[in-house]
């Protein structure tokens, strides 16, 4: 086991727009875990990007690796493959955590009692009624399944390897299928899968200025109503994959 504590993992596919500012807050933030003494890194996933997305990253000091195939739970475990921490904390690139955040994630940690968990979220800017509202039911499903956002996952390096990492026979959903994973591996050592909820992390509502009310209300039925069917498809899950930043 590394002394590094914490490994912060970043999956990004052509994200030079939005990952500075990501880049900068984690640094901003992770300030609160160095008067702690405890020690991080920021690891970055390269999926197949085509623009700077890599030369942003080394420049800003993150660790880079390369997964040629674009399937975010492949970024994901690609990061993790060469992060040193005892923690590993997974941050989507269009993110903006707080010194808030991170205290918690740093109090939550030090209590011995948790084996991994997520965060509820909140998006940045004045946005309709109506997005508002479908993320605070998220957030409240979250809590209730002890289900974690992609945006934000964190837990013990040992138990991700435990439970072999991201499911990769999906391209879409795979925090869901981490999170199953590792609370059952947390039950049995005795620990909690945990949701943060006193502060939220800021994300980016780029999707919806990138993408119609139908190609939105589309992606949404298809993960309540065809997620068993299309899991494995990349074309089901186009907001993710069809590279518009």
């Amino acid at each position: 086991m590394s002394d590094l504590n914490l490994s912060f993992i970043i999956p990004a596919f052509n994200e030079e727009k939005l990952l500075p500012q990501t880049l900068k807050c984690i640094r901003q933030s992770a300030s609160v875990l160095t008067d702690k003494g405890l020690e991080w890194e920021i690891v970055l996933c390269d999926n197949n990007s085509t623009d700077q997305t890599s030369v942003i990253a080394r420049e800003n000091g993150a660790r880079v690796v390369f997964e040629p195939k674009n399937q975010i739970a492949r970024a994901r475990n690609a990061g993790a493959s060469i992060a040193k921490g005892q923690w590993f904390v997974f941050i989507d690139a269009d993110s903006i955590p707080s010194p808030a955040l991170f205290k918690d994630l740093a109090d939550t940690i030090a209590s011995g009692r948790v084996a991994g968990g997520g965060c509820v979220l909140e998006m940045e800017g004045d946005i309709r009624w109506f997005y508002r509202f479908w993320l605070g039911m998220w957030n409240r499903m979250s809590q209730m399944m002890s289900w974690a956002a992609g945006s934000f996952v964190y837990t013990r390096a040992d138990g991700f390897r435990a439970v072999g990492g991201f499911p990769e026979d999906c391209y879409a959903g795979e925090e869901i299928g981490f999170s199953r994973q590792l609370k059952r591996w947390a039950r049995r050592s005795d620990l909690e899968f945990r949701i943060l909820d006193k502060h939220p992390l800021l994300t980016s509502p780029r999707k919806i200025y990138l993408y119609s009310k139908w190609e939105l209300i589309k992606t949404f039925l298809i993960s309540f109503f065809c997620y068993p069917f299309v899991r494995g498809r990349r074309s089901a899950w186009f907001m993710w994959y069809d590279g518009r930043r």
